[in-house]
């Protein structure tokens, strides 16, 4: 697919209705192509800057600055690997050359079943729990090589539904009904913030 799905414009025009400005919706536009392809395609970010009313350029700019963001096909499970100083201090790079060796892949390579895409990662914030890794962008937490090969094993059996494909973010969809919106308004380019006019008032 490259363009958004009839479905995915729709909850597009939702997520844009949300916000004052269109382009502020830019982010969770980029997380809703992600799901639908499990990466960025150049069509689809053409789409989100129509939908925006900003540039390829602009929203190409935005998807690059971001590490979540994939502008190639990845597998169905990103594999994230800490190996930042808790987790390298209690076995992170142990635990990457392990898992290099277990799924026959260097970071940044995808298995070739399309499964597995490894990747050695900076601190996730996890670093009471090292060493840690994410599958999905969902934690794992003290994984040891006996713990990452039962991980694999369970996900390539589909014995973890708790993990879902690469680019979905959420398992349940945010839906607010128009009566239970926050008024959304355009905020005028000089207005002053109310802070700043408090004490002229008094």
């Amino acid at each position: 697919m490259a363009r958004l799905s009839d479905a995915n414009v729709a909850v597009a025009h939702e997520v844009i209705g949300r916000y004052p400005r269109p382009k502020s919706a830019l982010i969770p536009l980029l997380h809703l192509a992600q799901e639908q392809d499990g990466h960025l395609t150049d069509e689809a970010m053409e789409h989100i800057a129509e939908l925006v009313g900003v540039t390829p350029a602009e929203v190409l700019g935005t998807a690059s600055f971001y590490e979540m963001f994939k502008r190639e096909p990845v597998g169905r499970y990103m594999v994230n690997v800490c190996t930042n100083i808790s987790c390298q201090l209690l076995g992170g790079e142990e635990l990457l050359a392990h898992a290099e060796r277990t799924l026959g892949i260097r970071p940044g390579q995808t298995t070739a079943d399309g499964l597995f895409t490894l990747e050695d990662v900076e601190c996730i914030a996890a670093c009471t729990e090292a060493p840690c890794l994410q599958v999905n962008y969902r934690y794992e937490n003290r994984v040891s090589t006996r713990a990452f090969d039962a991980l694999i094993d369970d996900l390539r059996s589909g014995r973890r539904d708790d993990i879902p494909p690469h680019g979905t973010l959420a398992t349940i969809r945010q839906h607010i009904p128009d009566d239970r919106r926050a008024g959304v308004v355009v905020p005028s380019d000089d207005a002053r913030p109310v802070w700043m006019t408090e004490g002229e008032r008094s």
